[in-house]
């Protein structure tokens, strides 16, 4: 009763998610007789661009006042190997969840390794706090619902950024929603409350993602002239590439795994086509 109590709170959430899209000023679309702004509007797949620019620029004043300074202090305080270990720690806890996205999708041999990895790294790793799996041939990769709709042929939607998510379209948005009600085994553990785990690991893993991106996300926002168009290029292209495991060419974009930068040097981004 209480995983369909939660089940409806989420339906409910995206109800009115829906609305505020429904009821907000859409993006102007351009002349026909423009053919050049019309094929960039559609291909933008971006119909809500005002309110999308709107949380855009509400995330990126919490990140300015909170998350980039609780990111910095943890970078320059908690030492790298510490760090480190509780990156590999955050990845074990969802290799359940990419194992089972894995399976969905018919991938078998990434299932192997996911599980391989899951066991190497929770029993000789201590509990998934060191990554011996990787030395041992079973390199790490990442899977989600979305992806999995993906590969069923399921259409993205308009693009959508919202608020604390970030880039969302919908069909991002369902795969988050399945994965962290059903897949996500910290779902099933009420540890001071029914959300005090996986929210938890949901701050922590956001502020240790970030502490990695400091230096080439602000690279990114100086050399960008609209930091909005960029990131949703960033975002998709890179989406692109989850779906189709890596396969897609990845020229043009920064040396990136799943938002997770991890390097001083200036980075470009491929401007969208």
């Amino acid at each position: 009763m209480d995983l369909l109590a939660r089940t409806a709170n989420i339906a409910a959430r995206a109800a009115c998610i829906a609305l505020m899209i429904t009821l907000a000023a859409c993006a102007t679309r351009p002349d026909p007789s423009n053919k050049a702004a019309v094929q960039a509007y559609e291909e933008a797949n971006d119909p809500v661009e005002p309110l999308n620019r709107y949380f855009f620029e509400l995330n990126r004043f919490f990140d300015i006042i909170l998350l980039k300074p609780v990111a910095t202090w943890y970078q320059g305080v908690v030492p790298d190997p510490a760090r480190n270990s509780i990156r590999h720690f955050l990845d074990n806890l969802a290799a359940p969840t990419v194992l089972a996205n894995d399976a969905l999708q018919g991938e078998w041999s990434r299932a192997g390794t996911t599980a391989s990895r899951f066991g190497i790294n929770t029993t000789v790793g201590v509990l998934g706090l060191f990554d011996p799996a990787t030395g041992w041939g079973y390199p790490q990769h990442r899977e989600d619902f979305g992806q999995t709709l993906a590969t069923w042929d399921t259409p993205e939607g308009p693009y959508l950024f919202l608020p604390v998510l970030g880039p969302s379209p919908p069909r991002d948005l369902a795969g988050f929603a399945v994965d962290e009600l059903f897949f996500d085994p910290l779902t099933y553990i009420y540890w001071g409350g029914p959300y005090t785990v996986p929210v938890t690991r949901f701050v922590v893993n956001g502020i240790d993602v970030r502490s990695r991106n400091l230096a080439t996300l602000d690279q990114i926002e100086r050399t960008s002239v609209d930091y909005y168009a960029t990131v949703r290029s960033l975002y998709r292209q890179t989406r692109a590439n989850e779906i189709a495991n890596g396969k897609t060419n990845t020229q043009n974009l920064p040396d990136i795994d799943n938002l997770n930068f991890d390097t001083n040097e200036p980075q470009t981004v491929a401007p969208e086509k």
